[in-house]
């Protein structure tokens, strides 16, 4: 048996329903692999898995993202050995653990020059970008967009693919300090939500057109200024529900604005075979080594403040991608 510690919710709720326990793994079982936490990803669906926007069996672990090194392998592994650098986006939670037993499907073999960091960082987020922009969405150079949420972990991310392949992007921020950031990674221009209406500044930007693709991960918050900045028979990919699920949604408000699209997409949904998962994890690491996208890293906490980190992610106090540090 190894020890650890690991995150666990009995019931669904708010940050307080986060606990921590030791825990025995035992080896791991055929298809498994031990792996040693050296950083972990914080995303806003882990937020759902625990307060219940998205419902999981319970007593539940929590965590998608995590990199680290491998310790022992079950039988019937044979991609990976001990010593061996992995990343894991998911789908199996757990990650707010020190170590684990996890499925070797579910892991990358990372990069010798990615570090363990950049990786809890990037690996969910950057794929998410991935398969927003190049295979839901298929922005191409030349578009204009709208990012919400430009100054968060995936907007950053966003923004910074989106200039790489050549798209004009206009974000919303929510202060002076994020609108920075979002400039920063080659935002092209940012709205500041709080000081003026979205959709009469996106008309505005793009002289009276609109964008052709809205990517809001903020949910019914900015529904309506979404489908207001959309360009006629524009998308919106709605991939996110910071603020709240968007609900009751009437067709004929598609058509009023403009005929537009709307998609709600979901990672594994274009991460489900073992094709998709490696072009697309190929596709990341070539933004990251061709310099493009980088990791913009706002907070570190210590792994067990992992309710704390919480907190803050949803009442809008972190800025890029947050880590918890075993």
């Amino acid at each position: 048996m190894t020890a650890a510690r690991a995150a666990l919710i009995e019931r669904a709720g708010g940050p307080d329903v986060i606990e921590w326990r030791d825990v025995a793994l035992p080896p791991p079982g055929p298809g498994q692999v031990r792996v040693r936490h050296a950083a972990v990803g914080l995303n806003y669906i882990d937020t759902y898995h625990r307060d219940g926007t998205y419902p999981v069996p319970l007593p539940a672990g929590l965590g998608l993202e995590a990199a680290g090194v491998v310790e022992a392998v079950g039988e019937g592994v044979a991609e990976l050995r001990p010593g061996d650098r992995v990343g894991t986006f998911g789908p199996e939670r757990g990650a707010y653990s020190t170590a684990r037993n996890v499925a070797a499907v579910s892991l990358f073999r990372l990069p010798d020059d990615v570090p363990d960091e950049a990786v809890a960082a990037l690996l969910l987020k950057g794929c998410t970008v991935e398969f927003l922009v190049e295979r839901c969405a298929r922005v191409a150079p030349g578009a204009t967009v709208l990012v919400h949420a430009a100054a968060g972990g995936v907007g950053l991310i966003l923004c910074a693919w989106l200039r790489a392949i050549g798209v004009r992007a206009i974000g919303t921020v929510g202060s002076a300090e994020k609108a920075a950031l979002a400039r920063g990674v080659g935002c092209d221009e940012v709205i500041l939500y709080g000081e003026e209406p979205v959709a009469p500044r996106v008309r505005e930007l793009t002289g009276g057109a609109g964008v052709s693709v809205v990517f809001d991960g903020v949910g019914q918050a900015t529904w309506e200024a979404s489908l207001g900045s959309l360009a006629r028979r524009g998308l919106l990919v709605s991939y996110g529900n910071a603020s709240a699920p968007v609900t009751g949604v009437a067709l004929g408000r598609l058509a009023q604005a403009g005929s537009v699209f709307v998609t709600r997409p979901t990672l594994f949904d274009y991460y489900a075979d073992p094709a998709e998962r490696a072009a697309g994890v190929e596709r990341l690491w070539a933004m990251f080594h061709s310099g493009a996208v980088r990791p913009t890293i706002g907070r570190r906490y210590p792994l067990e403040e992992a309710a704390q980190a919480h907190r803050d992610l949803e009442a809008r106090r972190t800025t890029g991608s947050t880590l918890l540090i075993p």
